[in-house]
């Protein structure tokens, strides 16, 4: 069995900003990180908010990624209503980060671009997945690591807490060994130095705080352009002696009752998972009592009505409109059929989907009566459509009909920024 020790962290503004939006929350076996974003501090407050929903520990019931996942949901309603009570926090959102360790594995809960990483055997191991947008693109292989580098959106990310009602959550569990280290960061770390150099500083520093405070200058030295946290610790067998017995909390003083909710009183459990090298891909939580939603295109320019009716009543009334939708769908359909089907294979038209990025779709930019669309998704970008120039949103989403070659090029040359303003 192993459990947490020697844990370490540093905190630091950075050289280009006023203030620091991170917070983050260690006591064994949780480990928690988020990066807030949002002016007149309330990036800040957004942070602090999902640092302290996580204070009271886990709940009872579920595995730990499952329990993990709902306390990030709670967080994301409490920074989501808070947002919308106070106009100076509106828009304020929060990256994710949270660890629990048990028995032999660690369970992951994620949103963001905050990272998870486990140094093991000399070598730098990345245990969570950038929600970002050049993320996305490198990983559908539209952009090299390269490309992603130097991309003018590569800081945008796409999914945080609190920018909307629900959330998704990416929890994976992995297998982990004594002699591991863990580490927690804020991009302000990755985006300024290299995972080989973080890689680096692990192997040559063989005690903690001083490769805490080694990343934190490193980065610094490289530009240092966002606030930089680092959370370091070891993994032993029980039987060591633990450096970690209070919880320590980084970040900006607590949130008062008005602005954040009392925690719940839970505790954490344990269950077991997969081996670090035989990871699952990630598991996406849905917010509770939700199924996972559907990417169906918002392009309906017609919508069938119910007719009005009463309980129990009969006559012609009740089926006129139903009957005159039916008719109406049977000889679109007829026509459609008789050659014009082939027809709209050929035609194409940019919109965008449920979660609001940018889509290719196959057809008419029409639908039946009925939820009949005339309309098929083709292919998916990763640009959400607020990331496309204002000046050339209008003219890109206007549903008008394209050749396939014209459609996918303009939504590439949207993937690579190069959509003129």
């Amino acid at each position: 069995m192993l459990r947490a020790a020697h844990t370490t962290w540093r905190s630091d503004t950075g050289r280009q900003r006023r203030g620091n939006e991170d917070s983050a929350f260690a006591r064994a076996p949780l480990f928690v990180i988020a990066d807030g974003m949002g002016g007149a501090q309330a990036g800040e407050v957004a942070s602090r908010i999902a640092v302290e929903a996580f204070e009271a520990d886990l709940p009872e019931s579920g595995t730990p990624e499952q329990r993990l996942a709902g306390v990030a949901h709670v967080a994301n309603r409490r920074i989501y209503d808070s947002a919308r009570a106070e106009h100076e926090r509106a828009g304020m959102g929060t990256t994710l980060t949270a660890v629990y360790v048990d028995d032999s594995t660690l369970a992951i809960a994620h949103v963001g671009d905050s990272r998870a990483y486990v140094f093991r055997d000399g070598e730098l191991g990345l245990l969570t997945q950038d929600h970002t947008l050049v993320g996305e693109l490198v990983r559908q292989g539209k952009l090299t690591e390269e490309q992603a580098a130097e991309h003018p959106q590569r800081s945008v990310i796409t999914r945080a807490l609190g920018i909307d009602p629900e959330v998704e959550v990416d929890t994976r569990t992995y297998g982990m060994r004594a002699g591991d280290i863990v580490l927690l960061c804020s991009d302000g770390l990755t985006s300024m130095i290299s995972e080989g150099q973080i890689a680096g500083v692990l192997s040559s520093e063989t005690d903690l705080d001083a490769a805490a405070e080694r990343l934190v200058r490193e980065a610094n030295e490289a530009g240092g352009r966002d606030n930089i946290t680092v959370i370091l610790f070891t993994l032993e067998e029980v039987g060591g002696a633990s450096t970690v017995d209070e919880p320590t909390v980084v970040g900006m003083p607590p949130i008062s009752s008005s602005e954040a909710d009392a925690s719940t009183n839970v505790r954490a459990a344990a269950a077991a998972g997969a081996t670090l090298t035989a990871a699952p891909p990630p598991t996406t939580h849905p917010p509770p009592d939700q199924a996972p939603k559907r990417s169906t295109a918002r392009l309906a320019r017609t919508q069938g009505r119910r007719p009005d009716s009463e309980p129990g009543r009969r006559g012609p009334r009740r089926f006129t409109k139903p009957l005159a939708a039916l008719l109406a769908t049977v000889i679109v359909l007829f026509l459609v059929g008789g050659g014009g089907y082939l027809a709209t294979r050929q035609l194409f038209f940019i919109g965008t989907n449920d979660q609001g990025i940018v889509t290719v779709f196959r057809g008419l930019p029409y639908q039946l009566p009925f939820g009949i669309a005339m309309y098929e998704s083709f292919y998916t970008s990763g640009v959400p459509a607020q990331l496309v120039p204002a000046q050339r949103r209008s003219q890109l989403l206007n549903h008008q009909l394209r050749s396939q070659a014209d459609a996918i090029s303009l939504v590439h040359a949207a993937e690579l920024g190069q959509l003129s303003k």
